[in-house]
């Protein structure tokens, strides 16, 4: 009785087997989406969209990108020129304070023929005291 009962089982298994195979076939092929022409024109719309977009966001990119590199350059022309003006600046003042010093002055003066005055005079020129000279 045993080996009947067996036999019995192994065809109802392996029936059994061919109806699971066959549903999970038929499951997964449930499974994939129906994909019709109008869906992949929006994909394909989309996609080129995107594409044109993203050519347009790296062109205005790079052209940023330029004008800054561009006033770059400007800019260290003109710290350049800033700094040529300061040095020709600071050579004008330190020639303006060279002679206009008192050695240069005297100097200038003795050119000209003037003398050293032995008794000096000053002017005061005071409200009170207007159009006196005072000798020290």
């Amino acid at each position: 009785m045993m080996a009947m009962t067996s036999a019995v089982r192994k065809p109802a298994l392996s029936r059994s087997k061919e109806i699971v195979t066959q549903k999970s076939a038929q499951a997964l092929l449930k499974l994939v989406p129906d994909v019709s022409t109008g869906a992949r024109a929006t994909h394909r719309y989309f996609a080129t969209f995107l594409s044109v977009v993203s050519g347009l966001g790296l062109l205005v990119l790079l052209f940023v990108n330029t004008l800054l590199a561009q006033d770059a350059f400007v800019l260290s022309n003109l710290k350049a020129e800033a700094k040529s003006v300061a040095d020709q600046r600071e050579a004008i003042a330190r020639s303006m304070d060279e002679v206009s010093s008192p050695a240069a002055l005297a100097a200038a003066a003795t050119e000209l023929g003037m003398k050293p005055s032995q008794s000096p005079v000053f002017l005061d020129l005071s409200p009170a005291e207007s159009g006196q000279v005072n000798n020290g």
